[in-house]
């Protein structure tokens, strides 16, 4: 077993060498910049190394997901936009492996599968769909997160409940017109009802939207807590990803969390598998649920929640250690300081710009949001043309249907995350996973109309 320290320590290290611009600051009325900070570890047999981190706390309004055009990114909490630089991480390697293509180049993290080896692990199990992805994470490599802060949504609502003057139960509101369509288990309706951000913190183990503040507009973004818990499921990388590198190797092992951001309960419920502590995702262990995963090509790969008494400097804590310190993003008075949540996201991987990005809105620091200009390096649009890169340069017998899907110039983004046959066993495992454990996921749509030219 990793040490939580270790892991902490390399991604806290990894973040204090990027600049200045990329950290939150004081500004000149005298309010201190604070930020959420996740990253992603490697360990393998050469050593432990951060692969990706990143910074930010908001995500864009559903209304305004027809605008982004693959250009603006719709969630840069820290836990997800590290993912996504995980998944650019993920796919610089295939691509530097593709353009060398000489069959002994090696990376310590991902390696280039024979035909030999696709046909293996299709025969493996009782899979029945699609497993020729060309590339695969190392079976020797361990993955781990940290996280400055506790996962907004459900691993973290102990901890909001302790911050209320009042932890009394919440009224549950009816429906207005202005309310967004879903459901959430807890709240057994025929009607529509809004999906929960952080209130009616009484309501435990549902699926929850992203929290803002109460006029803030409505987003349907999910919160890291639901994300994360899907990850256990269909492993870190996202669609695109997974039509050229199988999954079966990429699930985190260990989520590392600040001992002050730790509630034994709400991380148990949130994320296991254990029906003694109510854990949600236990419905995953079921015999038929398993076997559905299974014959998707994914699995149930739970991770361990570790601790740290190790603090990230743009942390509130950090930066008021002696107060206590609530959980509005609202500026906080205190005798010395004040704070204020930093506009300001961060974006680095190991194999990318040394400074890595800066984002705001969604898109580069400096640009209009949907400006094409402005797309991030892990945004949709840059990320499928990453991924068209390396079918480009790919030498393979069978990767007629891979190059069709993501080359293609006739295919919307949607057509191909939700009606690629590539894509069919992923789809199946996050509907199993959504059916039995993650009730009440609404899908957030309205961007994946877009294409390449």
């Amino acid at each position: 077993m990793i040490d939580a320290d270790v892991i902490a320590s390399a991604v806290l290290e990894e973040f204090n060498k990027l600049p200045a611009k990329r950290k939150p600051s004081v500004r000149d009325n005298g309010l201190h910049e604070w930020v959420p900070m996740a990253g992603i570890v490697a360990k393998g047999p050469s050593g432990l190394k951060c692969v990706a981190l990143a910074t930010g706390m908001k995500c864009l309004p559903a209304s305004k997901l027809p605008q982004a055009n693959g250009v603006a990114i719709h969630d840069w909490h820290a836990e997800i936009l590290t993912i996504r630089a995980f998944n650019r991480f993920v796919l610089e390697e295939c691509k530097r492996l593709a353009l060398q293509g000489d069959g002994v180049s090696q990376s310590e993290f991902i390696y280039r599968r024979t035909t030999a080896q696709h046909k293996d692990n299709e025969q493996q199990g009782t899979t029945n769909v699609w497993q020729g992805q060309p590339y695969a994470w190392r079976e020797d490599v361990s993955l781990h997160m940290y996280c400055s802060e506790a996962p907004c949504g459900d691993a973290s609502m102990e901890l909001i409940m302790a911050a209320q003057d009042d932890t009394s139960p919440w009224e549950i509101p009816s429906p207005t017109p202005g309310d967004l369509p879903t459901q959430t288990p807890a709240l057994a309706s025929t009607d529509d009802t809004p999906l929960p951000g952080r209130a009616y913190f009484s309501q435990l183990g549902i699926v929850r939207r992203k929290p803002s503040r109460g006029d803030a507009p409505p987003s349907l973004s999910k919160s890291c807590s639901d994300k994360l818990a899907l990850k256990q499921v269909t492993s870190l990388l996202s669609s695109l990803t997974s039509t050229l590198v199988s999954p079966a190797n990429a699930y985190l092992s260990t989520v590392v969390l600040p001992e002050s951001q730790y509630s034994v309960a709400a991380c148990s419920r949130c994320f296991f598998s254990s029906v003694a502590d109510e854990g949600r995702m236990a419905p995953l262990l079921d015999t038929s649920v398993s076997a559905k995963l299974a014959g998707a090509g994914y699995t149930f790969r739970e991770f361990r929640v570790e601790t740290t008494r190790m603090e990230f400097a743009f942390s509130r804590r950090a930066i008021l250690p002696s107060s206590s310190t609530s959980a509005s993003t609202e500026p906080t008075d205190t005798k010395t300081k004040k704070l204020i949540a930093s506009n300001l996201a961060t974006s680095w991987t190991l194999n990318g710009p040394r400074d890595g990005e800066g984002l705001v809105g969604g898109v580069l620091q400096g640009r209009k949001q949907f400006d094409p200009r402005g797309a991030s390096l892990v945004s949709r649009r840059k990320m499928w043309a990453l991924a068209r890169e390396v079918c480009s340069a790919m030498e393979l017998e069978d990767d007629g249907e891979i190059k069709q899907a993501l080359g293609s110039t006739d295919l919307a983004y949607d057509e191909i995350k939700d009606g690629s046959s590539l894509l069919a066993g992923r789809r199946r495992a996050k509907e199993e996973a959504k059916r039995v454990a993650l009730k009440g996921w609404v899908r957030n749509t309205g961007d994946g109309s877009f294409k390449l030219e």
